[in-house]
């Protein structure tokens, strides 16, 4: 027969539910916690949290909305990643003001440390793998090879295409047939703002 307290086994509840928010790559804050659990106030739920992190079985880093860790998540392969907004899987889009989240991942999911995340919208790019809706990581460089994947800006807008480098200028390619490529004209501004460096797909 169990001995355990109700308030303990609220705590186990609550050490899965943070385990679980925390492998999908973003730790719930005390609001998501107190709604989950039905507590009147998130007072309650941080009563909880800061009982665990007395226990050991988690962290928390101070002034952070979702300031809640695993111990070791400071290991080198793991990184913290903003997600700074969208870029365009098809017809560039314009600047977006950034989604003000903060995702927890294994740097071994890349091919190089990105340096930030992009949602993508758009479909151009699927024979490279890239769908709409991933969450794409950027490594942030103004200098790419001819043939990589590539985060550009052209005219102010933004867009993910492999780049083609020629004598006669700059393309910048779909991976879809149903895109025409992006030539990119002398007038025009443009930069590289990152390289490509691999994606999640969130189910």
């Amino acid at each position: 027969m169990s001995t355990m307290s109700p308030e303990t086994s609220r705590r186990h509840q609550i050490l899965a539910f943070i385990q679980r928010r925390i492998a999908v790559g973003q730790p719930p804050s005390l609001a998501e916690i107190a709604e989950t659990f039905g507590f009147a106030s998130r007072n309650a739920a941080q009563k909880h949290v800061l009982a665990l992190a007395e226990a050991g079985l988690i962290e928390l880093v101070p002034n952070q909305k979702r300031g809640i860790r695993l111990p070791g998540a400071g290991r080198p392969d793991v990184v913290a990643l903003p997600i700074l907004g969208r870029v365009a899987a098809g017809s560039p889009i314009g600047p977006d003001p950034g989604q003000g989240q903060e995702l927890w991942l294994d740097g071994r999911l890349f091919a190089r440390r990105p340096d930030y995340l992009l949602r993508v919208q758009g479909d151009s790019m699927i024979d490279d793998g890239i769908f709409d809706g991933d969450l794409v990581g950027v490594h942030r460089t103004p200098e790419a090879r001819d043939g990589q994947v590539v985060v550009a800006r052209v005219d102010g807008e933004m867009t993910i295409k492999r780049l083609q480098r020629k004598r006669d200028g700059i393309r910048l390619l779909p991976r879809n047939p149903a895109y025409a490529p992006i030539v990119v004209s002398p007038s025009q501004d443009f930069a590289i703002e990152g390289i490509y460096c691999g994606l999640v797909r969130r189910g």
